[in-house]
């Protein structure tokens, strides 16, 4: 296609846009519900026409895209189940029919990966279209030899160069009657002009005659303003029904409202629209626009479970209101902060600044719902991973998913995918043992994996049990003893710590290389992504009886609350999701340990003493540790104390990243995840809790 090397090829292209999202949409409801009924081993007759559907809808819009190798390659799958639908779908290998679809759906996700890359698709999958074609054929076979079954048989010899039938009878031998329809889609559903072509190609099979007003709804732009105002009117002469008209008219994404009336003269003059006339000796209708023909550019949709008043708004929009937000937030804070106010009496300004903070905080709320998303998405893409390694293995495993309507941040959705799909691998290859192995152990043969999502105040937990072999801490110990990771006495770490060793790069109890572990990558992936977007990881393991591992994440990364303290001149917000408790020091609580370390006795526990005017480099009048204020922090693992001038107080703060400037010529900056304004205008540093702790 023109402009698919260029990198904004999509941004300029809305239809190709439309044409990938809904794919992506279709395809992701495919593999669920293949996913879904393999577990029952069967599909009942509603679920195989779902498909059929489907199957039909993207190789239709493929088709009109000049997507070959997509059309091509749906095409094959539509005709073997329309075998399944017009014969008895029970003498089918339901295990090979779900593997060549799930192969399928690899295929297509990959192609249209491409596409969004800007690069040009297969232009066909040879290889599995002909496994396809050889399984249909079989069955097809299969189904001659048993003649008396079906009358229809005859349409299915295997002389036939194509297996597809339209499933809307011929024309042969039909009395063609008259029809109007006036066809109305719903609002903002963007692209009336293509979603009134393709309404064109659904019908153009069964009619002998087609116009319609707009009379050129390919190459007018204008087009789609008329449709939406005015509606698609249809004037046609169709010889397959009126019922089944009105079957190809409601398949129809979008489809507001319809109008049908049959007629004996379409009494209008149609002189003037472009129409399409039926060649009655080839059964070939003339195309309406020469450069987008293809015989598989029919496209049939199922609109009943996706009417929905929603659109799609681009990521780079909400980011940028997002952004838009943030400004008002911090503007907001430095009116009503503003230094020249204090000390001022005005109660008027009083009761408007708190109206103000109303209005803001209600915008700051619609703004992160809007960019909230269910984390189901994510989470569905497991079953497919659980389903492919257990063949694999030769396991059997149970994935139990819930909290899947639990909402986070579109962002931090997009750095999920990669963790979870590590720590379910992991939990497959390394957790679960082999059916044998558990039963010799008394545990049922099907292994199980418990995916759970929740929220917690800001936070997000994700759980990932299994009730496999749990992690051996003696191999864990031994192959960290070997690789120099231990820093102090052995019999100080707890359990916890120890099995964090295994999210270290490079770290792998496996002594053999697997195609799914064995390298020690995948568990400090998890880890890095974790911690990117401001979440941890924790592990508990109990051997024999499995493995829970926590990911607990941010809500968002764009707004946060936090403690504003201050060392000297220099601000400092910590957030308040790591801040344990604050507090003036008792001399009496102080103690050093043997390396002259400044430590304090909480409640019978030690913790270490970190002074931050020391850590940044800020100088302070205030070192005396019983004249500052300390916070105590802490992460999944460990506490420390943090020892500051003083507080400010509790406020919501923008996150924005550190500039360009300072990362370029500071790249050893540690314990800083970030900078806000607050509403004096100062800047204020964002403490990364996280890396001060590991790094003290």
């Amino acid at each position: 296609m023109k402009g698919m090397s260029d990198p904004n090829f999509l941004s300029k292209e809305p239809m190709l846009e439309m044409f990938i999202f809904e794919s992506l949409q279709l395809i992701e409801q495919l593999e669920k519900m293949f996913l879904e009924s393999e577990k029952r081993n069967t599909l009942d007759k509603e679920e195989i026409n779902e498909i059929f559907r489907i199957m039909h809808t993207i190789k239709g819009s493929s088709a009109m895209m000049m997507f070959v190798g997509i059309s091509s390659l749906t095409h094959s799958l539509e005709d073997l189940f329309y075998f399944m639908r017009e014969y008895s779908a029970d003498q089918v290998d339901f295990t090979r029919v779900c593997d060549l679809v799930l192969a399928a759906v690899d295929c297509i996700k990959a192609d249209i990966s491409m596409i969004e890359e800007g690069n040009t698709p297969e232009s066909g999958h040879g290889e599995l279209e002909n496994r396809i074609k050889e399984y249909l054929n079989s069955l097809k076979g299969e189904n001659e030899e048993k003649p008396g079954e079906n009358n229809s048989a005859d349409m299915l010899k295997k002389d036939q160069g194509k297996f597809y039938i339209s499933t809307y009878g011929s024309k042969s031998g039909m009395a063609y009657k008259k029809y109007i329809a006036r066809i109305y889609f719903e609002e903002g559903c963007q692209m009336e002009n293509i979603r009134a072509y393709t309404i064109v190609h659904n019908l153009k099979d069964d009619c002998r005659e087609i116009y319609h007003k707009p009379s050129d709804i390919v190459n007018d732009n204008t087009s789609s303003e008329y449709i939406c105002k005015n509606g698609f009117t249809l004037y046609f002469s169709a010889g397959c029904g009126e019922e089944t008209v009105r079957e190809r008219i409601e398949d129809t994404l979008f489809l507001k409202s319809f109008e049908l009336k049959e007629v004996d003269s379409y009494e209008e003059d149609i002189s003037n629209l472009k129409g399409n006339i039926v060649n009655e000796s080839s059964n070939v209708i003339d195309k309406m626009d020469s450069s987008n023909t293809s015989e598989q550019s029919e496209k049939e949709t199922s609109s009943k479970g996706l009417k929905q008043s929603l659109i799609s708004v681009s990521i780079d929009k909400l980011d940028k209101l997002m952004d838009l937000v943030g400004e008002i937030v911090i503007s907001e804070a430095m009116v009503i902060r503003n230094p020249e106010l204090k000390n001022l009496q005005l109660d008027s300004f009083s009761k408007a600044a708190r109206q103000l903070r109303k209005l803001t905080d209600e915008l700051q709320d619609v703004v992160m719902s809007i960019r909230m998303i269910p984390i189901a998405a994510t989470f569905q893409k497991m079953n497919r991973i659980v389903r492919d390694m257990g063949k694999k293995l030769g396991k059997e495993v149970e994935l139990k998913v819930s909290g899947e309507e639990t909402e986070v941040d579109k962002n931090i959705i997009d750095h999920l995918s990669d963790p979870l799909m590590h720590l379910i691998r992991n939990a497959m290859d390394h957790g679960l043992e082999m059916p044998d192995e558990r039963a010799a152990k008394g545990k049922p043969a099907r292994g199980r994996i418990s995916l759970e999502a929740k929220n917690a105040g800001g936070e997000v937990l994700i759980t990932i049990i299994d009730d496999g072999r749990g992690l051996d801490k003696n191999r864990i110990l031994e192959k960290a003893r070997e690789s120099g990771l231990i820093n102090r006495p052995e019999n100080e770490l707890s359990d916890r710590e120890i099995y964090s060793y295994v999210l270290l790069p490079g770290f792998s109890t496996k002594e053999k290389v697997t195609e799914f572990s064995g390298r020690g990558v995948g568990m400090d992936v998890v880890r890095k992504n974790i911690e990117k977007v401001g979440g941890s990881v924790s592990i508990e393991s109990t051997a024999g009886i499995g493995t829970t591992i926590t990911v607990k994440i941010p809500l968002t990364l764009a707004i946060i609350d936090g403690m504003e303290i201050f060392v000297g001149t220099s601000f400092y917000t910590i957030p308040m999701t790591a801040i344990k408790e604050s507090f003036k020091v008792n001399g009496k609580d102080l103690i050093n340990d043997p390396d002259g370390n400044e430590m304090i006795m909480i409640r019978g526990e030690c913790h270490p003493i970190i002074r931050l005017h020391k850590l940044f480099g800020v100088q302070t009048e205030v070192e005396d540790l019983c004249s500052g204020i300390i916070v105590m922090v802490e992460n999944d693992t460990h506490a420390a104390c943090l020892f500051a001038d003083g507080l400010i107080g509790e406020q919501q703060v923008v996150v924005k990243p550190l500039p360009n400037y300072i990362l370029k010529y500071f790249r050893n900056v540690k314990g800083i995840g970030g900078c806000t304004i607050l509403g004096d205008g100062n800047i204020s540093l964002i403490i990364d809790v996280n890396g001060i702790i590991k790094n003290y």
